[in-house]
């Protein structure tokens, strides 16, 4: 029996004796995403009773958060890096945080000391034959959080995939192991609705050939990548992807070949979809996982020629700010990669950082060009960062623009019940005076 089994073999147990490595008034982080250490996360919110004080510290999770229901206040606290929908109540309601952060500096957090990590809660694939475990669908911030923290905590899924790239824990590097067996969670395939394709229509026509591409999760991302199939040698290089890449792959269409950095390779940090991809990312070597302070580093992003990064917003105003992490004050999501991602692909040879919303909101009802952001938005994407906005009515290039450029651009991108209004404004601030046609109600 080789060395690490024997550890191996020691380390193993259950996750309620585990979780006994957490204590009152410590900080603990958990796997996010489809990685969510289930059982150990069961075992920890099980041990409440006993706890005061625990930080609970993760990105978007997909399992039940019950660490930030009502009854846990006193216990747990949990500190966002970016709001799921299952924190999203506690969050508002003053029982939790929310850490405002570019994705590619959360690991920087951990490093630095400004959140030190008592305990890390993992889930890894089996060991191999040398000993070695793969953070599979995550690696995320997730390998920082394991190599800095105190005690860092398995939870060993033989469903887990085995992922390649900077992937890999080795036994050694955990205190305590838990076996499972189970399926990971999945993230419900997005509902793509008409008004999501004709944006993505829109998108499609500013990817050529040969550029690599950064889609976020949702309905937008998802549609726009059915639009590419016509596309030659597209690339890949971000923070996730979802499984609407499958057939791009399959049909040879993203294959790297013209990449600049890191050709013929997907680059990723985490994957979110549902069985399907976490059967196809295992032991596929087109995928390298990397920990999102590489993914998301723009001086690397900008490497990549013709980079092409699509993001998505709540609300963009006349001058081209963008709110994506709020609904006034109501905290909604978080930054992300969003500002990563548009810096890289603004460096880049040829780049285009692309938003891409839907003109309109609630059935229509609410425009989401708008003369000025709600009060309480955060402004997550600069004016001047701005360089693309997309709608199902077009698209507005805002770069080396005006005021009175842009919000004659983004006017026409809006919704037409919308437009006279905004043109009212801009009359109001001196920027515009409305076209004809519009002042005569023939928008």
């Amino acid at each position: 029996m080789a060395e690490w089994q024997t550890r191996y073999r020691d380390k193993v147990t259950t996750a309620g004796k585990a979780l006994d490595a957490v204590k009152s008034g410590m900080r603990v982080y958990i796997h996010p995403g489809c990685a969510e250490p289930e059982v150990l996360v069961r075992a920890l919110i099980a041990r409440a009773p006993e706890l005061r004080d625990v930080e609970i510290v993760h990105m978007m999770t997909l399992g039940s958060a019950d660490y930030a229901k009502p009854e846990m206040e006193g216990h747990f606290r949990h500190n966002a890096i970016f709001i799921g929908p299952n924190v999203r109540e506690a969050v508002n309601e003053g029982r939790a945080d929310y850490t405002p952060v570019f994705l590619g500096e959360v690991e920087g957090l951990f490093v630095d000391g400004t959140l030190p990590l008592d305990v890390a809660l993992v889930q890894v694939s089996p060991p191999d034959s040398h000993g070695f475990c793969s953070l599979g669908v995550g690696v995320d911030s997730t390998l920082t959080a394991a190599k800095t923290a105190r005690h860092v905590l398995a939870e060993v899924n033989d469903q887990m995939p085995r992922t390649y790239g900077d992937s890999f824990l080795h036994v050694n590097d955990f205190e305590a192991m838990v076996d499972a067996s189970h399926p990971l969670c999945e993230l419900p395939r997005a509902d793509i609705r008409e008004v999501h394709r004709g944006i993505a229509r829109n998108v499609a026509t500013l990817v050529e050939d040969g550029a690599t591409l950064q889609l976020g999760i949702g309905g937008i991302p998802d549609a726009v990548l059915p639009e590419l199939l016509d596309r030659r040698d597209l690339g890949v290089h971000t923070e996730m992807v979802s499984d609407n890449v499958i057939p791009l792959i399959e049909a040879g269409v993203i294959n790297g070949r013209r990449k600049t950095i890191h050709p013929r390779k997907i680059i990723l940090g985490f994957v979110l979809g549902s069985k399907e991809l976490f059967d196809y990312v295992d032991q596929n070597p087109i995928f390298e996982f990397h920990p999102t302070a590489y993914t998301n580093d723009p001086s690397l992003i900008r490497q990549n020629d013709r980079m092409v990064a699509i993001n998505s917003a709540l609300e963009v105003d006349l001058t081209g700010q963008v709110c994506a992490d709020s609904l006034g004050t109501y905290f909604y999501s978080g930054i992300g990669g969003q500002v990563d991602f548009l810096r890289g692909a603004a460096g880049s040879r040829g780049g285009k950082p692309i938003i891409a919303l839907p003109a309109t909101a609630k059935a229509g009802k609410i425009s989401r060009i708008v003369p000025v952001l709600t009060t309480g938005a955060g402004v997550v994407t600069s004016r001047g960062l701005t360089h693309y906005v997309v709608t199902e009515y077009g698209i507005a290039s805002l770069h080396g623009k005006t005021v009175r450029e842009r919000a004659e651009a983004l006017i026409q991108i809006a919704h037409p019940d919308f437009r006279e209004e905004l043109y009212s404004y801009c009359e109001r601030t001196r920027w515009l005076q409305r076209p004809l046609a519009v002042s005569r109600g023939r928008a």
